[in-house]
């Protein structure tokens, strides 16, 4: 099949690359646009760009495909269109430009966790399950038809970052088999339950502000889920630290949640949640890296005090 591949993070990569090295002929990649980013404000390239311009692939950036792209996309003249994590919502007359239609590589089993953060949210709500779905593409968010899922345990070690490698090797190896049985004409197709429905919003800075009022468990899910990006954050002394991994106890402190009830480099950081008691494995000070709370801690002092995320 002639095939037009839209996607723009690692999430997209693996299925990228295994399309590129399938029978397939990827005529073109449309991804989002070069954006500055990091302390020096650099613009980088999406990843998917990157391997496209290596493979010798023609790219197409256009700032919303429904306008600015379309009319690339019909001179590739495609059978079929993949998209996996592409950023941008496709128009009723850029999906009637395939021959086949469009197929979605999509990171949650479907029809839960609709929407551009399915990875986060399922840790988040703290699922112990996830997996891929292919679907084809309509007008709606994540609403097509469903063509195959398959499971994955979220192991309690996870977080955004590994769980989004994990998938994104899944979902290319989802696809493959996917696209094998649209050729042989056997691939099934299931409308959603939308009774089991979910969408979640875009994650942001804001939301990795931590709320020391929910639970430890809680807080500790959130915290895996910005575990890379941006980060779960909260003032102690009148200054930000990210904190990057905890383990939850269920024992009560009896104090008010925020209050830091141990900082040293023995017991390490524990501070009171609004139920069990948060001990925070990893934590980054203003300035500083990422390091083991208890290493910090024998370097550093922090004030016995209230934490403030919210």
């Amino acid at each position: 099949m002639r095939i037009v591949f839209m996607g723009t993070p690692d999430y997209a990569l693996p299925s990228l690359c295994a399309l590129l090295g399938s029978e397939h002929e990827v005529a073109g990649v449309f991804t989002q646009p070069d954006k500055p980013s990091g302390r020096g404000n650099h613009v980088n390239q999406p990843p998917v760009k990157k391997k496209a311009l290596e493979a010798g692939i023609p790219v197409y950036q256009p700032r919303r495909i429904r306008v600015d792209g379309l009319e690339a996309l019909r001179e590739l003249k495609p059978d079929l269109c993949v998209t996996a994590a592409f950023g941008q919502i496709l128009s009723r007359e850029v999906l009637s430009v395939p021959r086949i239609g469009t197929v979605n590589v999509h990171a949650s089993l479907l029809p839960e966790f609709r929407g551009a953060c399915p990875i986060q949210w399922s840790l988040i709500r703290g699922r112990t399950e996830t997996g891929v779905t292919t679907m084809m593409t309509d007008e709606g968010i994540d609403t097509g038809d469903i063509l195959l899922q398959r499971k994955l345990p979220i192991e309690d070690g996870d977080n955004a970052g590994t769980l989004t490698e994990k998938l994104a090797q899944m979902g290319a190896e989802l696809l493959m088999e996917t696209l094998r049985l649209l050729s042989e004409g056997k691939c099934p197709r299931q409308k959603q339950d939308e009774s089991r429905m979910s969408y979640e919003p875009k994650i942001d800075k804001a939301m990795a502000r931590i709320d020391f009022s929910l639970s430890a468990e809680e807080i500790r899910n959130r915290m895996r889920a910005f575990d890379p990006w941006p980060g779960a954050y909260c003032e102690i002394g009148g200054q930000t630290y990210k904190l990057w991994s905890a383990h939850a106890a269920a024992e009560q402190s009896g104090q008010e949640p925020g209050t830091v009830l141990c900082a040293d480099g023995k017991r390490g950081l524990l501070i009171a949640a609004g139920q069990g008691i948060l001990h925070v494995d990893e934590i980054q000070a203003p300035g500083g890296k990422r390091m083991a709370c208890a290493d910090y801690l024998r370097g550093h002092q922090l004030p016995a005090m209230k934490a403030d995320g919210e």
